[in-house]
Parts: structure tokens; C-alpha cells; sequence
């Protein structure tokens, strides 16, 4: 499993990185940081995609909101037993700790 994560988020974190960077030109350098990169890599894929450059980085962003989902999916439903039994407890643990009063006469009391 840690594996499976470090596989979907090490593509993730270096384009968000990479995008982050080039898109404010923070180069530290290196071309592949600068603006003019940013807007040449976006330039190839609007050309070779056959779309206009500035809907690629939503389109790139709803993937990864949509792999991510797929991921926690996938996640959830190997922990499942141990998310059903934290659920419970926190239900039970909920129901325990409500207040519980005398009567219904010591509400008119109150000040």
C-alpha cells in the first residue's frame, strides 16, 4: 500500500511542483523553470492535444481530483472493517457522553 502511494503522489507532487514554479517563474536557473518554458510545454501540448493551451491546466487538475478520489476509494475499501470499528466507537462514544439530567423539573430551574 505505501508503494501504491508513493506511485500516485510522486507524479503529482513534482508537476503541481513544476507548475507552481514555472507558472510564477521562480527558475532558480534552470530553463525548465521559467515562464517561457511553462508556456512552450503548454503551447506543444494545446498543438498536439488539438485544444487551446489555457484549458489544459483544468483539465489536468479535474484528473488529479478524480485520481485522488479513486485512490482514497481504493484506500477506504481495504480499511474498511478498521473504518467501520472507529465509526462505531465514535458513535457509542457520542451516545456515553451526552448529558443525562434528573427530571424534567430541573430544566424550570434554571436561571
Amino acid at each position: 500500500m505505501k508503494t501504491f502511494l508513493i506511485f500516485w503522489a510522486t507524479p503529482i507532487v513534482l508537476l503541481g511542483g513544476w507548475y507552481g514554479l514555472s507558472y510564477n517563474d521562480i527558475s532558480f536557473g534552470y530553463f525548465m523553470l521559467t515562464r517561457q518554458a511553462h508556456d512552450m510545454v503548454f503551447q506543444i501540448y494545446g498543438s498536439i492535444l488539438g485544444i487551446p493551451p489555457e484549458t489544459i491546466p483544468p483539465l489536468v487538475a479535474r484528473a488529479i481530483v478524480f485520481d485522488s478520489l479513486f485512490v482514497f476509494a481504493i484506500i477506504a475499501l481495504r480499511k474498511r472493517r478498521a473504518i467501520a470499528g472507529w465509526w462505531r466507537a465514535r458513535q457509542g462514544a457520542s451516545v456515553s457522553e451526552a448529558p443525562i439530567l434528573d427530571s424534567a423539573e430541573s430544566l424550570s430551574r434554571a436561571p
